[in-house]
């Protein structure tokens, strides 16, 4: 399977599997209530295939437009309902009633995320660990006096195993604090305390990745230069460079590691840069190119080389997480629950202007990352299919009419008015729903395309 289908078919299998849950709670809170549904909808627009089952006929259909989906109840405003049948209309139901059918589809999304959790905690995930690598120069962490190979092993006082995790308390943190004090153990076993300072990250609107922006990156091993793999019709295949090659030195600079390598030919994007290398004990030159790549919005250099590796990580560098059934389904319910409200932070930061609008993500976006997680393992991709059903509901949440969110505003000016909103309001607020809806499609749209042209 090619990268672009591969990328392709985890995204649909993502999509997929968070309509199908948000739409299934909304039908079963229905059916709970007693009112009819007509269709169950994955998709809008033409059918592509339905299917009618069950006593009440519901039509199960998947339809042309995959970016959502839709359960049609049986409702007086959109078409005449027969006598018998009037009780059960969604309209005809008590206030209380419509609210947890509307409610149904986020709530949905957020119990997918806690099981998914649960399980993944449960049964133990391999994860790398706090491990530093060198500071980049000039960094907020390189000046907090972070070295290479130092384990973190506390966050603002918070005790962190994983990587992740690491990351996810530092944001945490950086919403509110300027600096933040990081407790590690260097490689020779000295406990040492850090303050990083962490202010860049707000400064920058959040945009990018907020421990790249800090200076800190995952501890990597120190790998010998000696080519594993060489492309066909890559610039290392031109230049005549073989699997077993030992780079000795790139424009007569001596090479101690791989990092050496990638690090010369990452700056020379063009540029011919001269190498001398150890071939069955004999030193040989060669000349070669590096293919020009964007990266994140600037060019860097590739060969089309790999190291000679075995593909497995070190033990040293991996930590597996497991917990108990009723531990794992507690701390699963707290990253559900923090992950809510981090997402709902963010969102209220970008309405004041605090965080930049640039960070939100269009389908290419998730589409790649749903790549990248899939590409890395099961767990990953889990974790993803998690992250991302946390931000369904979360938006779906919004009092934004055409949302659930904004369902839930016209029920809540029902109970408060004592009487229904008017349908003349509804609609117009259907109509400025569709037009923000509409707006912040086509906004982060233009982010995915900014993204895929400059990086």
């Amino acid at each position: 399977m090619s990268g672009f289908l591969y990328y392709l078919a985890a995204f649909a299998l993502v999509l997929g599997i968070l309509v199908v849950v948000h739409e299934f709670g909304h039908y079963l809170a229905a059916r709970w209530a007693g009112v009819k549904v007509l269709r169950f909808s994955v998709g809008f627009g033409r059918p592509l295939w339905a299917r009618r089952f069950g006593q009440d006929g519901t039509e199960w259909a998947i339809a042309a437009f995959p970016l959502g989906g839709y359960v049609k109840m049986l409702d007086e405003r959109e078409g005449e309902v027969p006598a018998e049948e009037l009780h059960r209309s969604f309209n005809r139901q008590p206030v209380l009633r419509r609210m947890v059918i509307v409610v149904a589809g986020p709530a949905a999304n957020f119990l997918l995320a806690i099981v998914l959790y649960w399980g993944l905690f449960w049964n133990g995930t391999e994860e790398f660990k706090p491990l530093l690598g060198a500071p980049a120069a000039e960094s907020a962490a390189a000046s907090a006096g972070l070295e290479d190979g130092e384990l973190v092993l506390k966050v603002a006082g918070e005790s962190v195993q994983t990587w992740q995790e690491m990351r996810w308390v530092l944001l945490q943190r950086a919403v509110e604090q300027d600096q933040i004090e990081l407790e590690v153990i260097n490689p020779q076993h000295e406990i040492a305390l850090r303050r990083l300072d962490v202010l860049a990250v707000r400064q920058s609107g959040w945009e990018g990745e907020a421990l790249d922006r800090l200076g800190l990156t995952l501890y990597r091993p120190r790998l010998p230069p000696v080519l594993g793999q060489v492309n066909a019709n890559s610039a290392a295949a031109d230049a005549g460079l073989r699997p077993g090659d030992e780079v000795l030195s790139i424009d007569e600079i001596p090479i101690g590691s791989w990092a050496d390598v990638v690090q010369h030919v990452r700056k020379s994007p063009g540029k011919a840069i001269h190498l001398e290398v150890l071939r069955d004990g004999v030193r040989v030159e060669s000349t070669v190119t590096p293919a020009a790549v964007e990266e994140r919005g600037r060019q860097i250099g590739r060969i089309g080389a790999a190291v000679a590796a075995d593909g497995r990580l070190p033990a040293e560098l991996m930590v597996t997480v497991s917990y108990g059934p009723l531990s794992a389904l507690n701390k699963a319910v707290i990253e559900t629950w923090d992950k809510s409200a981090f997402t709902l932070l963010m969102i209220g930061k970008m309405i004041t202007g605090e965080v930049s609008w640039r960070n939100i993500s269009g389908p290419v976006t998730i589409a790649d990352y749903a790549g990248r997680s899939a590409k890395l393992g099961v767990d990953y991709y889990l974790k993803f299919l998690a992250l991302v059903s946390i931000s369904l509901g979360v938006l779906n949440l919004l009092p934004i009419p055409i949302l659930d969110g904004g369902h839930l505003l016209y029920y809540l000016v029902e109970i408060i008015k004592r009487g229904p909103v008017s349908e003349r309001t509804m609609e117009i607020g259907q109509q400025i729903g569709l037009a923000l809806l509409l707006m912040l499609m086509a906004f982060a749209f233009y982010n995915d395309i900014n993204r895929l042209f400059s990086g």
